[in-house]
């Protein structure tokens, strides 16, 4: 079971969490600008197929998934602060090549180095979230909101700069994980005291966490939750480009900054609503909101009112389900193992891989068959969360 809360306030924090927080603001800033629109873009400066723009937007977590183990054991190591820093300069220097290259070979390969970045910065920044947290982990949900008000700001602005300014484009997230280094570099001092070192060493952490069932049992869950999720970045703009066209970028950046917002609304309900209903019924309904989303997307190419729609429930699917995997590593994990812990965690974003890749497949084949096998292939993670839970 979690740890009982001890805040005062859920709302108050400690100095470490607010420097955590402003740091998962500046990171989520930065992915909002770009990457949402990264499938759009290799459209429009490669010659990929579909399938082959989901393998590309789809490795970058793939990377991150494969490497996030050694990430978080080198953070439990050597130390998470130093790990951090050394992956936000990674992003910022491949941000600025981006927004220089023209090549479409070397576009696909910086693209995929962001992966690298990600398995340095995240199971990183996790393990210090979590450290950090005084309470029942509540922190991940409200990096989850950070994820939301970034949401708000990066599609915005990467709507307007896309097609403007190509270079603008890439070098504004490359400005957002500066400023999230230098964050770190003035911070990073005080954040390594929380820094716990690995007891038994390293081996003995990565043995325990591949034999502890309730973590694998995140691990798919919070795999078959982002397979589904990713559909958002790729192949759902894909199939709105068929109908709106040129549209679709503004159109695209729009829907995204109303989930962004909804998502900052509902997330006050969706907290007290964690608390009072069975974790059963609670991903269940999280599941069917996702589910719902999917049909009202299928019926965007007929009347864009139902996008709109659609994005309703989309959020309330998200807001419930994205944080529960985070939170289910932070209750199991000792404070000496964190990184590990959520290093291997860092597998479930297979799901960011596997996604656009399946989703693209489905696509290109039929969309009844896509849009019915992901309305049902998020309810597989409801025997997984429900596990974690007990």
């Amino acid at each position: 079971m979690p740890p009982t809360n001890t805040r005062e306030s859920p709302w108050r924090f400690s100095r470490d969490e607010r420097t955590l927080v402003l740091g998962a603001l500046l990171n989520s800033m930065a992915f909002f600008a770009a990457l949402p629109f990264a499938a759009l873009y290799l459209a429009d400066r490669t010659d990929l197929p579909t399938a082959g723009i989901g393998a590309v937007v789809g490795g970058i977590p793939l990377i991150a998934a494969l490497g996030g183990l050694a990430g978080g054991m080198l953070a439990d190591r050597f130390g998470t602060v130093r790990l951090m820093r050394l992956g936000l300069l990674s992003n910022v220097l491949v941000y600025v090549a981006l927004a220089f290259v023209t090549a479409p070979v070397a576009i696909i390969a910086l693209f995929l180095c962001l992966g690298v970045g990600r398995t340095m910065v995240e199971p990183s920044m996790k393990k210090l979230l979590s450290l950090a947290d005084t309470g029942d982990g509540r922190i991940f949900r409200v990096r989850y909101i950070t994820l939301c008000l970034g949401a708000i700001v990066g599609p915005a602005v990467g709507g307007l700069l896309y097609h403007a300014s190509p270079t603008a484009f890439f070098l504004v997230p490359a400005a957002f994980f500066a400023l999230y280094l230098a964050v770190m570099v003035v911070r990073g001092g005080e954040l390594a005291r929380l820094d716990s070192p690995a007891s038994g060493g390293a081996d003995a952490a990565w043995t325990a966490a591949l034999r502890d069932p309730l973590l694998l049992a995140a691990i798919g869950a919070g795999a078959v939750v982002f397979l589904v999720f990713s559909q958002m970045d790729t192949a759902i703009p894909l199939y709105m480009k068929g109908t709106y066209g040129d549209r679709t970028e503004y159109l695209f950046a729009s829907l995204l900054v109303v989930n962004a917002v909804l998502a900052l609304l509902v997330q006050p309900l969706v907290i007290r609503l964690s608390e009072r209903l069975p974790h059963g019924p609670l991903v269940t309904s999280g599941c069917a909101c996702f589910a719902v989303a999917f049909a009202f997307v299928w019926l965007g190419t007929s009347n864009v009112v139902a996008l709109y729609v659609a994005i309703v429930f989309w959020t309330l699917g998200e807001a419930i389900l994205l944080p529960l995997p985070d939170i289910a590593v932070h209750a199991i994990a000792t404070d000496d193992r964190k990184g590990t812990y959520f290093g291997l965690s860092e597998l479930r974003y297979l799901g960011f891989f596997a996604g656009p890749v399946l989703g693209g497949v489905l696509l290109d084949l039929s969309a009844p068959v896509y849009f019915t096998g992901m309305a049902l292939a998020i309810f597989l993670c409801v025997p997984l969360l429900s596990r974690t839970a007990r």
